[in-house]
């Protein structure tokens, strides 16, 4: 049985993936009768910041196009891709979606995404993207072509809690800059403060790859070059031979993969470097129980870092002309100046129109209370796109690359063998 439902993907998405883009019908200018259109969407599907700024999103759009119905389809994101896939093959083809950026290639090369450029007159394609970040737009193109549109989006920060800085003797206006400083600063922690010091949100399964990868790019490494896998590389396997010392030390907390982020919220961990799309959530949390801070993240002594990205983008499936314009016009929205002021102000995520940031009509209000905010908005000068995996294996190679890391880290086996073992086994699912 599991078998045939195999064979049954395959073929399906094969097929899929063989349309050809002229079968692409153009759109209509607009939408002038009512027109449902499916939205598969994570953040709807977390009890978050994020699923109320989505829901009240949402509303503004209905309110601007009335004859546009968005049926939410509200998944786990550790989900959304597999439920994507089970629907396509069931003839329920979606017509937006929100998917993480590490199954960019698969998406499309296999899922049948359509490309912006082949869907959209190139005057109104260019007149929405005017004015959006171009290291962001760079993001969700595959061969030139964008086949999916950077929506929530953001780069690993250091959140600190300033109590337990003050607690361990820690001066909280001057937060840890390299990791030298974060491996003294996590062990002051833990032994003046009794606390938790560090921990990245770089191993569990929700987390993707984005934290290990700005860690291991911010000292020279990369987990792939090409179709050859580097991840156990020396530049590579030295950044995470970096977290093992933080381990033996004592700076880098010994507890769950899955519970950091409620470990900092409930202010028993002193440092978490993660996606500040959190923040929300966080500053919540915080609220007259600790003083919560953030900074960018830490580097190797003098080396630059490299902020990858987190986050999503959206992609249209829609093969009927009136949903994609619908689908089109619900992308425009979700990616404007209005929407970005709500998913900045009120879930974290970055705005991918800087024009905003100190425009009174838009965030200035926002940034002025929250200028903690702008050590998130100053890694974009260097960003570093987090690097997805080709292939139909892609998942299974990442997930290889992700249980050899965390063994590194928490194991005793030697560091470099771990990852070296695990980068052979995973090469050979390398297209």
């Amino acid at each position: 049985m599991l078998r045939r439902t195999t064979l049954k993907l395959m073929a399906t998405l094969a097929s899929v993936a063989m349309t050809p883009l002229g079968a692409l019908a153009e759109m209509p200018a607009a939408i002038d009768k009512p027109v449902t259109i499916s939205f598969y969407n994570y953040n709807l599907a977390s009890a978050s910041a994020g699923a109320d700024a989505t829901r009240e999103l949402l509303a503004m759009f209905e309110k601007k196009f009335p004859n546009i119905k968005v049926e939410t389809i509200a998944v786990p994101s550790n989900e959304i891709m597999s439920r994507v896939q089970a629907d396509i093959v069931a003839g329920r083809q979606p017509d937006v979606a929100q998917l993480v950026f590490r199954d960019l290639i698969y998406i499309a090369s296999d899922l049948g995404a359509n490309a912006l450029e082949d869907m959209v007159n190139p005057e109104e394609l260019k007149a929405h993207l005017t004015g959006m970040i171009p290291q962001g737009l760079e993001l969700g193109k595959v061969d030139g072509k964008t086949y999916g549109l950077a929506y929530t989006f953001s780069t690993p920060i250091l959140y600190y809690n300033a109590d337990l800085f003050k607690q361990a003797g820690l001066d909280p206006d001057n937060p840890p800059k390299t990791w030298t400083n974060v491996d003294a600063a996590g062990r002051a922690i833990k032994e003046k403060a009794g606390k938790n010091g560090f921990f990245p949100g770089a191993y569990g399964p929700v987390d993707g790859t984005f934290v290990y990868q700005a860690i291991v790019m911010s000292n020279g490494g990369k987990v792939r070059d090409g179709n050859k896998l580097t991840f156990a590389d020396t530049n590579a396997a030295d950044a995470v031979k970096m977290l093992r010392g933080m381990v033996e030390s004592g700076a880098h907390a010994k507890i769950d993969v899955a519970s950091p982020s409620d470990t900092f919220a409930a202010g028993n961990l002193g440092m978490f470097l993660y996606t500040s799309a959190v923040y929300g959530s966080y500053k919540k949390a915080a609220k007259d129980k600790f003083d919560l801070r953030m900074a960018p993240m830490p580097s190797f002594g003098e080396k630059p870092t490299a902020p990858t990205n987190s986050g999503s983008a959206l992609y249209v499936f829609s093969k009927d002309p009136e949903k994609q314009r619908a689908a089109y016009e619900l992308l425009k929205f979700l990616t404007s100046k209005e929407a970005y002021t709500v998913i900045t102000s009120k879930i974290g995520y970055l705005p991918l129109r800087l024009d905003i940031v100190d425009d009174p009509n838009y965030l200035a209000s926002w940034v002025k209370e929250n200028p903690m905010f702008r050590a998130n908005l100053k890694q974009l000068d260097h960003l570093t796109p987090n690097i997805a995996f080709p292939g139909p294996n892609y998942r299974q190679v990442e997930k290889m690359m992700m249980d050899s890391v965390r063994e590194a880290v928490f194991g005793t086996g030697d560091p470099s063998a771990v990852l070296t073992a695990a980068q052979d086994e995973g090469q050979s699912l390398m297209p």
